[in-house]
């Protein structure tokens, strides 16, 4: 699995494209709701010890990452949330590294931030398996990316866990375990 490009102010919608691509045509729901068992085995047999270590200088520790896909899905709930309850309501952006120093991301055992994603990620799913066609062809408007529907928010989780999920493979393949 490859990389998802850093995010370019002047190409925005390349890391788009890329999450997109990573989702295909399959189901995002469907995807959703597999997330949390693909992020459970990508950390099958891993001892907390090793969950803090980072696979090189400046890059998050398995945990991180973990506390990071859990939290996404409270933003990600929100987001799509907001955006059927307003008409085209602005969503905002955040900066994911200053949620990781600012909200403690290296405290925490793997098996809480597990439980904190799929407990959120059973709501959200729940939650979109009720909406109408309606409700999923409604737009909101991103801070950086411009105009994103539900469809296409969902989408964007969803790649979000394979590539994370990914993200985790390799810090693995990296230190060794």
């Amino acid at each position: 699995m490859t990389r998802p490009p850093s995010y370019s102010a002047s190409d925005p919608g390349a890391y788009v494209r890329h999450m997109l691509a990573l989702v295909g045509d399959r189901d995002p729901v469907a995807l959703l709701e597999a997330g949390p068992g693909r992020l459970a085995q990508a950390v099958d047999g891993l001892g907390e010890a090793d969950a803090r270590r980072q696979p090189e200088p400046g890059a998050w520790s398995v945990l991180q990452t973990l506390r990071h896909v859990a939290d996404s899905e409270i933003v990600y709930g929100y987001r799509l949330r907001l955006i059927v309850a307003s008409d085209r309501p602005a969503i905002p952006g955040y900066d994911q590294d200053a949620w990781s120093d600012r909200l403690n991301y290296h405290h925490g055992t793997v098996a809480d931030a597990l439980a904190d994603h799929a407990d959120a990620r059973r709501a959200t799913v729940r939650w979109l398996r009720a909406l109408d066609d309606d409700q999923w062809q409604r737009v909101g408007v991103h801070s950086e990316r411009g105009d994103e529907g539900v469809r296409q928010i969902a989408t964007l989780l969803a790649a979000h866990d394979l590539a994370h999920a990914g993200q985790i493979e390799r810090a693995r393949t990296a230190l060794g375990i």
